[in-house]
């Protein structure tokens, strides 16, 4: 199967479209599949697109200080990477996957921009302690927080999802963002700005994902309330839902079987890039969005959601 990817309208040209049920949709990628939670992008079969070339950044975000955790792949990365070409500076906790963050900060700094690594785990407080601490020490301030970070495991009933796993998905997806969004509150100041991901999954019931849709719910929740409850300090609070998009934690968690159609129920027929989940970042990000709180953004290639 060949891939040859462009950018703009005409992104993607396929060799191998194959049936769905009575439609037909893109094969993103082909059967693959991981042992590692929230896996390596490095592993995967194509890479991931993270940077559209033709995007040319504004300044939109000149001097602002971003933390984005796993922003080493995935979604993070298109995010990193968009918010250094509008002129932020970006640090990335992430856990363990140091090649692939090697790599981001590597392409950073190959675009003049600066970024710092942190490897933790944000299921324990200390770390998001670590992770203020060092980006203060580093860049002096803190303007954004994106907590992007989380994992997800295919499971076929509720009966399958061990006590572990729940507690696990609920510590990293919830726990996680908590504790470092009331650890950088403190230095966040009026036009600042908080974007937390959802997914899509929480409008329409994964069933195969119950734990994640849970704690994707629940993001849902704490973004409009605390949107509510910073309104005042002109610290804006949004969310994202992204519909199936090309990353880490799709190997990581689905059969292999179940990947070439992945996207395949969204009104576009295809999943996603990450380069193009990136504007949106960008827009919640900057100033364009000034009077944007408490909104959750459905970036989906038009998923049906219930």
């Amino acid at each position: 199967m060949n891939y040859d990817y462009k950018f703009g309208s005409d992104y993607y040209n396929y060799y191998g479209d194959i049936g769905f049920k009575t439609t037909k949709y893109h094969i993103l990628a082909p059967p693959q599949e991981q042992d590692v939670q929230p896996g390596k992008e490095y592993l995967m079969t194509p890479l991931p697109i993270f940077d559209n070339p033709n995007y040319k950044g504004s300044e939109k975000l000149k001097d602002k200080v971003a933390i984005i955790t796993g922003g080493d792949s995935g979604l993070g990365k298109a995010c990193a990477i968009a918010f250094v070409k509008e002129g932020a500076k970006v640090v990335i906790p992430y856990l363990d996957e140091h090649q692939d963050a090697l790599t981001t900060k590597e392409y950073i700094e190959k675009l003049g921009g600066e970024c710092l690594l942190l490897s933790g785990d944000i299921t324990d407080p200390k770390f998001s302690d670590t992770i203020v601490k060092k980006t203060l020490e580093k860049f002096g301030k803190i303007d954004i927080l994106v907590n992007n970070a989380g994992v997800q495991y295919e499971q076929e009933s509720l009966e399958c999802i061990s006590e572990e796993q729940f507690d696990y998905t609920m510590k990293v997806n919830v726990y996680g963002m908590f504790y470092l969004t009331k650890k950088v509150l403190p230095y966040l100041k009026k036009g600042s700005s908080i974007i937390n991901l959802s997914s899509v999954t929480t409008f329409y019931g994964e069933p195969q994902l119950i734990d994640y849709v849970t704690t994707k719910g629940a993001i849902v929740g704490f973004t409009r309330s605390l949107a509510r409850n910073l309104a005042e300090k002109g610290i804006r609070v949004n969310a994202i839902a992204p519909g199936f998009f090309w990353t880490p934690l799709q190997p990581s968690c689905w059969v292999k079987e179940k990947i070439p159609s992945l996207g395949a129920d969204a009104a576009m027929r295809r999943g996603a890039m990450p380069y193009e989940i990136a504007p949106t970042f960008v827009f919640l990000a900057s100033d364009d969005s000034s009077y944007f709180t408490g909104q959750v953004i459905h970036n989906n290639g038009g998923q049906v959601m219930g």
